[in-house]
């Protein structure tokens, strides 16, 4: 079970519990769902109940106590727990998880670069305003591109004519158009530098990753450092990661086997990380925050090499494809397929050498 699965299962329980009139509160528009922080019990924890308390006017330890009966026994699901002052923990079946690990593969390679696409804010209609800077321009060009994954109408303007260099950063400005009621000002910290001197010293895909990692009220690092070729440089950490999956793919080519997901995968980290991509990718639509995609591709890089490492996805020596090659080929081709897609919404390259 993911953890927006997850999610929704608890989100059902709190509508059957409102719908059977053993709870009177609101029902949220979703329920987010954590890992169980150090010390904790379960595998994922959830404060809903303390949400809904007040409204409910009973405590929140009681509300946990009626959400618990109804989450309790779902699939996927091997123990539900009350902790604390009201705060649900979810601990689940290792077989249901095992399954859930294998959807999630298959899931990721059926969608494709539109994994983690969802409809959280289709009824959301955005104008995002900035100013003529080029760090406002692509950021409010990249939450454009990442609220559209999530059913948002999204227009962007600028307030002045647009840098004529803003095109070599892929950036795009709107024709005119109906305003949305409240326009959304798009003001993170200024570069402090003009597109055409970025460029030139950095390339589009430094500058952009430069612009669009740090949080937009912290100053971006714009320096030699973008192009370091290490594991020290985000950015080329995460294009590296997307061009290991790719030779691997290659060289499973040549020794005449491919991906299939046929047996269960020991990747906690690696899966775990591909599976909160998609809430990943929600909240930077709906904080404005394109920084969280970008700190989601970098865990899911770290990840990566960190599976590689541990369980080669080609055999080794005098070792002869199996099953368990072609599972871990799987995985790692989901891994690079979320980075180049996640890549591709930031507007950055995702080479297939590098």
């Amino acid at each position: 079970m993911t953890p927006a699965e997850l999610s929704r299962t608890v989100l059902r329980a709190v509508r059957r519990a409102v719908d059977e009139d053993a709870l009177r509160a609101p029902v949220p528009a979703r329920v987010r769902v954590e890992r169980t922080r150090p010390g904790g019990s379960g595998d994922y924890a959830c404060a809903v109940a303390l949400q809904l308390a007040g409204a409910a006017a009973r405590p929140a330890r009681e509300v946990a106590e009626i959400l618990r009966d109804r989450v309790a026994g779902a699939p996927g699901i091997g123990l539900v727990e009350v902790t604390g002052p009201g705060f649900l923990n979810f601990t689940l079946d290792a077989s249901a998880d095992a399954r859930a690990r294998e959807a999630l593969v298959r899931d990721v390679v059926a969608r494709g670069a539109r994994y983690g696409h969802g409809d959280a804010l289709a009824a959301d209609i955005l104008q995002l305003s900035h100013a003529r800077e080029v760090r406002a321009a692509v950021t409010a060009h990249a939450l454009r591109t990442i609220a559209r994954t999530q059913g948002a109408l999204v227009r962007t303007g600028c307030d002045g004519s647009p840098d004529p260099d803003w095109a070599r950063l892929g950036v795009d400005i709107d024709t005119p158009g109906e305003p949305a009621a409240s326009p959304t000002v798009v003001r993170p910290l200024p570069a402090g530098a003009a597109a055409s001197e970025l460029l030139e010293r950095l390339g589009p895909d430094a500058v952009r990753w430069g612009l669009l990692r740090p949080a937009g009220h912290d100053r971006a690092p714009l320096g030699d450092e973008l192009l370091v070729q290490s594991a020290g440089n985000p950015l080329f950490l995460v294009r590296y990661a997307h061009s290991r999956a790719r030779a691997l793919t290659r060289g499973a080519a040549l020794l005449g086997f491919d991906s299939s997901y046929d047996e269960d995968v020991d990747a906690p980290a690696l899966l775990r990380a591909l599976a909160d991509y998609p809430e990943a990718l929600a909240a930077a639509a709906r904080h404005r925050a394109p920084d969280r995609l970008a700190r989601q591709l970098e865990d899911i890089a770290h990840a990566f090499f960190d599976f590689q490492d541990s369980a080669s996805p080609l055999p080794v020596g005098d070792e002869k494809p199996s099953a368990a090659h072609r599972s871990r080929l799987a995985v790692a081709e989901a891994a690079g397929t979320v980075l180049a897609g996640g890549l591709s919404l930031l507007g950055i390259s995702a080479p297939e050498h590098l």
